[in-house]
């Protein structure tokens, strides 16, 4: 649990044991519901000792894993973890139908308005307002742990591989260690990501995939990446050492694909890495002290530490480690929602406006997105629920749940926290770490 002072100064965060206690004792007050945050009474941060904490993050094309730890000279004890889900493609897809109805209105003949060239310029470091979206969710909350935690430290996965260790065929001396312990790591990972953690000869997935020589060594094949694939235990044994022309000679097709996107780069990968180096320079920013990691890295300390693989444990796992000893045993799912649109009115599916929504946002006391529970005494969906309230005038409202929607009246709820255009669940950690 987070912790403030009684000036709003950060500490170190506690056991949720011990944040009982405090509030059981009068000690503290409640600050923030999500992420759960307590304010002492009767302490001040020179009355406190604060070893700090670092914050590592693992940013994603859907998601982002972040986790905060307390480090002790290589030994990272994780204290909360959460996973960022981002609406990058439901901002995609928005932009999408804008620009369709705004290229539909002018051929249909409604108006005239002259063709604008696409002659305007764009900054330097411009992103697109899917992939920015991103980098500004994940700033935001940055922010947000900075004042929740005395964060000392960041530290960020740049590179889903290091391209560096790919380029070359040959075995890496003296500065180019990566071709050291990690290279094997940093190659399956990218193979992973290129292939589509499937086999390259069948529609195999979810099943062990050895990395195949496309062009076998023993015919001349080299340890390139062009020259590398996935392929599932079968069709690796019945491939052996023909050359691939040879096993796919009866199905032309697949071989057409497998030589073509053996060549073809990593777009989609590109995309990401573009996003991070942004993300990267966003941190830096900040002032903080910064430390960077590859995929093939994060994936090597989980291999070394026995963690399962999920996005929060990733971002714990980040950069140069000795051993993980804990970690949190629930993720706090952050998704993002935004703030609700501009637009007043609902159309149909001609464009003709069949809903006008009222121009006040808030409606006995709650507006949506707030954070409330509900406790609903009889019916169908009696019982204690928490989540995200869409309001109607007439005082029925409808809260949005895990489960699903609960509809009662504005007498049931409790505000719990305003809306801050996220919603809020949490779910199990795959295992608990033991020291």
């Amino acid at each position: 649990m987070f912790v403030l002072a009684s000036d709003g100064t950060p500490l170190d965060p506690c056991h949720p044991a011990r944040a009982r206690e405090l509030l059981t004792a009068r000690r503290a007050v409640v600050a923030r519901h999500t992420p759960f945050t307590i304010r002492l009474k009767d302490r001040t941060a020179e009355q406190s000792e604060t070893q700090g904490v670092e914050v590592s993050l693992d940013p994603g094309s859907k998601h982002t894993g972040i986790s905060v730890f307390r480090n002790d000279a290589g030994t990272r004890h994780g204290l909360y973890a959460i996973q960022l889900d981002h609406r990058g493609g439901k901002i995609r897809d928005k932009l999408t139908a804008r620009a369709t109805s705004r290229r539909g209105r002018r051929s249909r003949n409604l108006r005239y308005r002259a063709p604008r060239f696409d002659n305007r310029t764009r900054p330097d470091g411009w992103l697109a307002p899917s992939l920015q979206h991103r980098v500004d969710t994940t700033m935001s909350w940055v922010a947000r742990l900075r004042r929740l935690a005395p964060v000392r430290l960041i530290q960020v996965e740049t590179v889903r591989f290091d391209t560096h260790a790919l380029a070359t065929g040959r075995p890496l001396e003296g500065i180019e260690y990566q071709h050291g312990t990690l290279h094997g790591y940093e190659v399956r990972e990218y193979l992973l990501e290129k292939w589509g953690r499937a086999c390259a000869y069948c529609p195999a997935s979810g099943v062990p995939l050895n990395i195949d020589h496309i062009q076998p060594r023993s015919r001349g094949g080299s340890d390139r990446i062009s020259n590398l694939c996935l392929a599932c235990i079968p069709c690796n044994q019945n491939k052996n050492s023909m050359p691939i022309t040879e096993f796919l000679s009866d199905r032309p097709g697949v071989l057409a694909r497998v030589l073509a996107h053996a060549k073809a780069p990593l777009a989609d990968a590109a995309a990401v890495n573009a996003t991070r180096w942004a993300l990267y320079a966003a941190l830096t920013a900040t002032g903080l002290p910064m430390r960077c990691g590859s995929g093939g890295r994060t994936k090597w300390n989980r291999h070394r530490t026995g963690a399962p693989k999920s996005h929060t444990l990733d971002a714990l796992h980040v950069g140069e480690l000795d051993r993980v000893v804990s970690w949190p045993g629930r993720v706090l799912i952050v998704t993002a929602t935004g703030r609700g649109a501009y637009c007043r009115t609902r159309t149909d599916a001609f464009g003709f406006p069949r809903l006008r929504l009222p121009r006040i946002k808030q409606s006995f006391g709650y507006r949506t997105g707030d954070l409330v529970r509900a406790i609903v005494p009889k019916g169908k969906h009696a019982g204690t629920h928490t989540g995200r309230v869409a309001v109607r005038s007439s005082g029925s409202h409808t809260v949005q749940t895990p489960t699903g929607l609960v509809k009662t009246s504005h007498k049931h709820l409790r505000l719990l926290q305003r809306a801050d255009g996220y919603a809020y669940t949490t779910k199990k950690e795959e295992h608990r770490c033991t020291p």
